[in-house]
């Protein structure tokens, strides 16, 4: 089951894993919101769609890429943000709960 908004999202960060009937983008955010950049990024790589690339953009700002990172955003139709990290993850979060791909 998809947590029904970003709170619930968070409360599932003390699990081992994510739900398995999650679409693969929520996993990817979890993956990242509990450290595991390199596996969130394995799964972005697997999404050929526009949210894929906006994760992939994401995770390259995170890590400090900002050159990768543009390239990306650009891929996915996004402007580079100018909010922080933790916005952004939300924003994402939020953006995926609301529109349940895959």
């Amino acid at each position: 089951m998809i947590p029904e908004n970003y709170t619930k999202f968070i409360e599932t960060l003390d699990n081992e894993y994510p739900n398995d009937e999650w679409p693969m983008a929520l996993k990817a955010m979890w993956f990242d919101a509990v450290g595991d950049w390199e596996t969130s990024h394995n799964i972005a790589q697997d999404l050929p769609t526009t949210l894929g690339s906006w994760i992939h953009a994401y995770l390259h700002r995170k890590e400090g890429d900002e050159f990768n990172a543009g390239y990306w955003y650009r891929r996915a139709a996004r402007p580079f943000p100018n909010i922080s990290m933790e916005d952004e993850l939300q924003v994402l979060v939020e953006w995926i709960i609301d529109h349940n791909p895959d």
